[in-house]
């Protein structure tokens, strides 16, 4: 009996024991699924806001920023920048800009800070524009606000406009002593000596413009003239010569047709509003045949004969001197012409132009001329195709008109 009672009462307290030993294992394990659960993050498959390029604007005392996709900025306000140039020259109806912007912004809302996902509170736009329409708050941003760019993409696009610049500025000048254009890589050499630096905010051809002023002070290099050609009663055409021959313009040649005389001149760009204005008062008619005169053809030795003809019947022209692209299809057009009278059974017909262009490289290198792409344009709009000359004059009179928009005097 003694021994019952002292194993009972030694009983109770391993049992306490047990039970006072055991809440603490327990605790300590529901606090260790307690800390994974908190490490465990949900799979998703897109995670937003990052690799995003931030423009950020302060006003009123605020800072907004708007979450972009990067490389897509710069492209963005340019096409913005060109579309508004044109609607102030033509007054186009409307500009569609909407669209571009869409591809542009990662999400059309304000945020006070994009790296935390803090949205800006509609109090504070109000305050700051009068507004708390997202979208029209994003456009102003993108606007005015502040882009950080990276260093190698920074280069990148100043060394891209770099180029685009010096290939103006050579399409604008000439050599005034040979009366041919500078070379690309002349044009950036030159532009490297009178330590010229590329201005992000203004365009290419303004920035072109003032590079030529520049380089005239240093360089022997000029503006390259235009071809112009005046028609004036003839009552007029003493008063219209004595005003050429004070602008020290070149006649390429004259033509009276009834009682009008028609004359093509080479006339400084800097001269075109006040030839204009003359022709005008005169009772005349100007129609412009180049922007851009200058000599580009190959100077070979064994052909110099040959291009001095080429030359000089040319200058008997009014549409000036031929580019190398014309020279490509007026060898088609010679090619053709033999070709049909060889025989047009051996030579390849091309169905789009409605001539026969040569064997099959001949055949094959035609499908990748301007001719050929051109007449392909006519006959989707279902015009009759043209033959090499027409078709170069319609090219030259084209690109004329599109100099001609974004063309400064």
């Amino acid at each position: 009996m003694l021994l019952i009672q002292e194993q009972n009462h030694r009983a109770p307290p391993q049992i306490a024991a047990c039970n006072h030993r055991a809440p603490p294992q327990i605790a300590a394990c529901n606090h260790r699924v307690i800390e994974m659960s908190k490490t465990l993050v949900q799979p998703i498959g897109q995670k937003r806001l990052t690799n995003v390029a931030v423009v950020r604007l302060k006003k009123h005392g605020n800072r907004f920023e708007i979450a972009c996709y990067k490389n897509k900025v710069l492209s963005w306000r340019s096409h913005v920048y060109v579309y508004i140039y044109i609607y102030t020259l033509f007054v186009f109806d409307h500009v569609s800009v909407e669209k571009d912007l869409d591809e542009v912004l990662q999400s059309q809302t304000v945020y006070s800070n994009v790296s935390k996902g803090v949205l800006a509170k509609s109090k504070d736009l109000v305050a700051a524009f009068g507004t708390d329409d997202q979208k029209k708050i994003c456009l102003e941003i993108m606007e005015k606000g502040e882009l950080q760019v990276a260093g190698k993409e920074r280069d990148s696009q100043l060394s891209s406009q770099f180029r685009d610049i010096a290939t103006i500025v050579m399409q604008k000048t000439i050599n005034p002593e040979t009366q041919r254009p500078y070379t690309i890589s002349m044009i950036e050499r030159l532009m490297h000596e009178i330590h010229f630096a590329v201005d992000q905010n203004s365009s290419s051809k303004k920035q072109a413009l003032e590079v030529i002023r520049e380089l005239q002070k240093n360089f022997p290099i000029k503006r390259s003239p235009m071809r112009l050609r005046l028609t004036v009663p003839e009552q007029n055409i003493s008063h219209l010569l004595d005003k050429i021959n004070g602008w020290n313009s070149t006649i390429v040649s004259s033509d009276e047709s009834g009682n009008q005389l028609s004359v093509i001149c080479e006339l400084e760009p800097s001269l075109f509003r006040d030839c204009d204005t003359l022709v005008r008062n005169l009772q005349g008619r100007l129609d412009m045949l180049a922007v851009n005169v200058h000599l580009d053809i190959d100077t070979n030795v064994d052909n110099y004969d040959a291009l001095e003809d080429e030359q000089s019947s040319m200058q008997k022209e009014s549409a000036g001197p031929v580019p190398q692209l014309v020279e490509q299809l007026q060898k088609q057009a010679i090619s053709a012409k033999d070709g049909s009278s060889n025989g047009e059974g051996k030579q390849q017909k091309c169905s789009t132009c409605d001539a026969f262009v040569g064997d099959v490289k001949k055949y094959r290198e035609h499908f990748k001329s301007e001719w050929h792409k051109h007449n392909l344009r006519r006959k989707t709009r279902q015009l009759p195709p043209l033959t090499a000359e027409e078709c170069m004059a319609d090219l030259e009179i084209g690109d004329s008109k599109a100099d001609l928009k974004n063309y400064s005097f």
